[in-house]
């Protein structure tokens, strides 16, 4: 083998030194991405709650992030959010491109792969909010303006309808898929559950099947939102988070709806600190 040829193997092998010498810090950032997701949702749930008993409107996540930096050493708080929040968005963005989760290079495993770096990209941009937040720029436009404004971008394409409509049916299914993964207890597969306690173990279980499954609610109503906007050919009919919320409320029983699933969030977000420290992160 000539000179190239062993400067080649020797860059190769450097390199995949170099990876697993950050495999233990991209774990640890993801572990953090998973608390700083955790109180982010905790903060969404909580002021649902409260707009539930009369208190202030329901928020979205970058309410949330507002809501933090109003509290005391709330550009401390929300600078260390920041940090996990791009942890997160750059652990998903792994599972993406390394397959961390095996799903596969078929269609179906790609498609999947995909998600995850759609997740990393939504992630990443509300990390940005938060550092605009602290620079004192503003969180940017919230979950229900946005809804609107990319609903009617696609309406405005041919067969726009059809796809705000498809798109109305994939968050359906994804909150359907959440209810299920939830009630099932599926999750558990990614848990370490062998370094629990009994009663964390149960706890966790009890915290994921009712937290997944009101995030799943949520989803399945922005949908729904979704296909009634495509059927009306009216974008500003699209709602987000805070808007599915508020959606929640205005029923009948209206309160005591929001308030469940206003609970059903804050545990999500204390679900999350159970994934942060319990979650099966391997990078191959």
């Amino acid at each position: 083998m000539g000179v190239e040829g062993v400067s080649l193997e020797e860059a190769k092998a450097g390199a995949k030194r170099a990876a697993r010498a950050a495999h233990p810090w991209l774990v640890r950032l993801g572990r953090f991405g998973y608390a700083a997701k955790g109180v982010v949702y905790v903060i969404i749930g909580a002021l649902a709650a409260f707009g539930a008993t009369g208190g202030a409107e329901p928020k979205d996540s970058r309410g949330a992030l507002t809501e933090l930096l109003r509290q005391p050493f709330g550009s401390v708080l929300l600078s260390v959010v920041a940090v996990g929040l791009a942890g997160y968005a750059l652990w998903r963005l792994t599972m993406a491109l390394k397959d961390t989760e095996n799903k596969g290079s078929d269609l179906k495993g790609l498609a999947v792969r995909f998600g995850y770096g759609c997740i990393a990209l939504v992630y990443a941009g509300l990390g940005y909010s938060a550092v605009q937040l602290v620079l004192g720029n503003g969180a940017g436009k919230g979950s229900d303006e946005t809804s609107k404004e990319w609903t009617a971008r696609f309406m405005s394409l041919p067969f726009g309808r059809w796809l705000v409509g498809l798109a109305g049916l994939c968050v359906i299914g994804f909150g359907a898929w959440q209810c299920y993964k939830g009630l099932s207890a599926r999750f558990r597969k990614k848990l370490m559950t062998a370094e629990m306690h009994d009663l964390t173990d149960k706890l966790a279980t009890r915290a994921g099947q009712v937290g997944l499954t009101a995030r799943g609610v949520v989803f399945g109503i922005v949908g729904a939102f979704l296909i009634q906007a495509a059927l009306h050919a009216r974008a500003y009919e699209a709602r987000g988070l805070s808007g599915a919320l508020r959606a929640l409320e205005q029923q009948s029983y209206g309160p005591w709806l929001l308030g469940a699933v206003a609970l059903g969030l804050v545990v999500y977000g204390l679900y999350m600190f159970v994934e942060a420290r319990y979650r099966r992160m391997i990078i191959s």
